[in-house]
């Protein structure tokens, strides 16, 4: 197991390196000016003053491997749009709302959908798996940025039962969590059922279920603990969506999150700040990915024993 582990630390250095090289290469392509409105009233000698103070004027080796000499070092350099504020201030200030609304809105996925999974499995072909899978479908089918809306104007402003926006006290965050997970949640749910027939028709539960043991006990002891494998397989990823999947959810309900500053970065061609952000964002999918491995391993040790003898 700890083979394993350190052989994915390399392999997770190695991917942000790629991610880094690539977004710096990227992001270079880019057509226009780093400069943005400004540019067309500045002088040339203006514009070589900023060119020099952001290390535009040097050639481009020489820029990638300052950068990302600064990038091992935590820096990622001061954003074009906010001349006063590093990259790293944007997302210290912005990224703990995006990442409340994504826990929130997993919370609300995983409980849901597991639930929803279960009945719709120990239910199959009736009345209550119907239910379940059409709720999925709507899940699946109508995006956050419809639901948003809807659940904005019906529940907050028609309705008045939660507030329609703003980001200021808990009830704040239950409209904009349950736009961002219920397509999150109808996938949990819609997975969960298939692993869950899946399981209940192998032999060993109709052992166990031979042996004279109730359906809730076969259920909880045997059921779930493999049914449930192929949800934690999907659940960084997940989490890592909902997180960096939050922007139109953020400007309907005027949420104060990082997913606008991503989307201005790139009409402004803010250079470190696109490539600051899209590193940000993969690190956390590359770490959450490599902790979903592990739990998984711990979880079901057939895993664990053969990634120790690989």
């Amino acid at each position: 197991m700890l083979k394993y582990i350190l052989r994915r630390i390399v392999y997770m250095i190695i991917t942000l390196w790629l991610i880094t090289t690539l977004t710096f290469v990227l992001m270079k392509s880019l057509p226009g000016d780093p400069f943005g409105e400004a540019s067309a009233k500045m002088t040339n000698a203006q514009r070589q003053i900023l060119m020099t103070q952001y290390g535009l004027d040097k050639p481009i080796g020489e820029q990638y491997l300052k950068y990302l000499n600064d990038v091992i070092h935590g820096d990622l350099g001061v954003s074009f749009q906010f001349p006063a504020h590093t990259v790293t201030e944007k997302i210290k200030q912005a990224f703990p709302n995006s990442l409340e609304l994504g826990l929130w809105a997993l919370i609300i996925a995983v409980i849901v959908g597991l639930t929803l999974g279960i009945i719709a499995a120990l239910n199959h072909n009736k009345a209550p798996d119907y239910t379940a899978m059409i709720t999925a479908v709507i899940g699946v089918s109508v995006p956050s940025f419809v639901l948003g809306p809807l659940l904005s104007y019906f529940v907050g402003v028609k309705l008045g039962w939660l507030p329609p926006g703003l980001w200021n006290g808990p009830e704040h965050r239950i409209l904009p969590a349950i736009a961002l997970s219920f397509g999150t949640l109808a996938q949990i749910a819609r997975m969960m059922r298939t692993s869950m027939l899946d399981v209940l028709n192998q032999d060993y539960i109709k052992t166990a279920k031979a042996k004279g043991l109730t359906q809730s006990a076969t259920v909880f002891r045997h059921t779930l603990r493999n049914a449930i494998m192929p949800v934690i397989t999907i659940l960084g990823p997940i989490f890592v969506n909902l997180i960096t999947g939050t922007l139109v959810v953020e400007r309907i309900f005027s949420v104060p999150g990082l997913g606008t500053h991503f989307v201005q970065s790139i009409y402004s061609n803010d250079y470190t700040m696109i490539a600051g952000l899209t590193i940000f964002y993969s690190a956390i999918l590359v770490v959450v990915i490599f902790l979903t491995d592990i739990l998984y391993g711990f979880i079901d040790p057939r895993i664990r024993l053969a990634k120790g003898r690989s």
